[in-house]
């Protein structure tokens, strides 16, 4: 990519979060993340192009030398800063403007620093030979994967039910989605294929912002915020059809939307549970520890007739849980040893640089997070080193995964290319071979933690107001997925 010749009309409208705005290339598989600002800020930047470069070169030290240590190098894009012509970046904020989101206009993107972190576009992988089926990229964002420890937390459902839960009730309620999603992050972590499957199922019938389906590049699937349209299920089978033709399951000759369903989330499901790039490491067991069971779920404890309860240790699943649980006092046991660091801020300003609260994200800050003493000793460092263990923790719960799963003909299952991807064959369909990264990296500010705080206590007391219930009409209405199933129960009915 030459800095210096660069061309608006060579780059697209890819997304957008709430911090940054991403563009991909057309022909490449690049990606450049760049800065948002408020749109009141739009002609007056908020901070310099210095600390614009800093702010990102952050998140490429954070992610490379603090997440990729924690998750697993091989499942890690930390990405480099580069220096953009602003004319360029100008260009191309005019340019993609029509395209963006219009909830997402209330931030404009940074047309001033010419600062960007390019990344590989995992939506549209290089590896792979042409066939007929283009690669496909499942993005999941999968939240937090346990319940917090009764020691730290002032109310008991908090134990009981999971966040995330808890908090579909609360987006409901404020009108963020039109209906709730049932899907439990707590089943897909659980390593037991019976809860993975219902919940990658759950996922599908209502993606929200925890699920998005790439084919070739192009996201043929996801929801759009505050609509009041269910995602067209019909059309992203449709779409996954053709890569599941080898099928059994038919009617008429017709493979079946139910086998078509099923064999997508058993692919998925495989791809998510052999992401450990060896022999996938000995089973952790968690059945006795009583936080991985979400009241709030619609699975049946009694349905689980057999399989593992945990996950791989080398697992992506398990790397990730692992490091959201070094919250380990819950946002209600850390805000007090927040106020500790904030105080002695106040008191020691220059004390920032030391105990590093704006980085620098190096291997001391990470040897300071897994050197935390158990005990708190009442010291300033202890507090500060469990609030740098809560903001990577939320790092994690907030992180995005994508599977890729590029179809695999007879003729490639001898190619040593693809030889350090995962290779499924425990399905009935054509095999695939699946990579895993994991995305959304980025360190959260220390400011953070009174908004976690305060968001936590409103979605606690909706939960208690509301019984944990919805109106009918904030529930899923019947998928066009179960729909389309009754159809084909009734040619087969009608064949026999």
């Amino acid at each position: 990519m030459e800095l210096d010749r660069m061309d608006e009309n060579d780059w697209k409208y890819h997304g957008e979060g709430n911090k940054s705005l991403v563009v991909s290339h057309v022909q490449h598989c690049r990606v450049l993340r760049l800065l948002k600002y408020p749109a009141e800020d739009s002609e007056n930047p908020p901070q310099t192009a210095e600390q614009a470069f800093r702010q990102i070169q952050n998140i490429v030290d954070f992610t490379s030398n603090v997440i990729s240590c924690l998750l697993g190098e091989k499942f890690v894009h930390s990405g480099e800063v580069v220096r953009l012509p602003l004319e360029f970046v100008r260009q191309l904020s005019i340019k993609i403007q029509h395209q963006r989101p219009a909830w997402r206009c209330d931030k404009v993107m940074d047309i001033y620093s010419g600062c960007a972190l390019c990344l590989p576009n995992l939506t549209s992988p290089t590896l792979h030979q042409p066939t007929p089926t283009p690669p496909l990229c499942i993005e999941i964002k999968p939240k937090c994967g346990f319940l917090p420890s009764p020691k730290h937390v002032s109310k008991d459902i908090k134990t009981r039910v999971c966040r995330y839960c808890m908090h579909q009730h609360y987006k409901v309620a404020n009108g963020k989605w039109k209906r709730r999603s049932l899907y439990c992050p707590l089943d897909l972590f659980s390593g037991n294929k019976q809860r993975m499957h219902f919940a990658i199922r759950h996922l599908i019938e209502e993606p929200q912002n925890n699920l998005k389906v790439f084919k070739g590049g192009q996201c043929i699937y996801s929801s759009k915020e505050g609509s009041d349209e269910s995602p067209d299920t019909n059309s992203l089978l449709h779409h996954l059809r053709p890569y599941f033709l080898r099928g059994n399951n038919r009617v008429n000759g017709h493979v079946t939307t139910k086998a078509v369903l099923n064999d997508f989330i058993q692919v998925l499901g495989n791809a998510l549970l052999s992401a450990a790039g060896g022999d996938g490491g000995q089973v952790t067991d968690r059945t006795g520890e009583g936080r991985s069971f979400c009241e709030a779920s619609l699975f049946n404890k009694e349905r689980i007739r057999h399989g593992s309860q945990g996950l791989p240790t080398n697992n992506i699943l398990s790397r990730i849980l692992q490091t959201q649980m070094l919250d380990s006092l819950d946002i209600e046991g850390l805000y007090p040893l927040y106020c500790r660091v904030e105080q002695h801020l106040q008191d020691f300003p220059k004390d920032r640089t030391g105990l590093q609260i704006d980085g620098p994200y190096d291997q001391n800050f990470l040897e300071k997070v897994q050197k935390c003493l158990m005990e708190d000793d009442d010291s300033v460092e202890y507090a500060a080193a469990k609030v740098h263990q809560y903001r990577i923790a939320m790092t994690a719960k907030d992180c995005s995964i994508m599977v890729t799963l590029v179809p695999s003909s007879e003729e490639e299952d001898d190619d040593e290319d693809l030889s350090s991807q995962k290779r499924l064959r425990d399905f009935r369909p054509q095999a695939f071979s699946s990579s895993v990264s994991v995305l959304d990296l980025d360190p959260k500010p220390l400011d953070s933690v009174p908004r976690q705080l305060r968001l936590d206590q409103k979605i606690v007391s909706c939960y208690l107001r509301t019984g944990g219930t919805l109106p009918n009409s904030s529930l899923p209405p019947l998928p066009s997925i179960l729909a389309a199933e009754r159809e084909e129960r009734a040619l087969r009915f009608q064949a026999v």
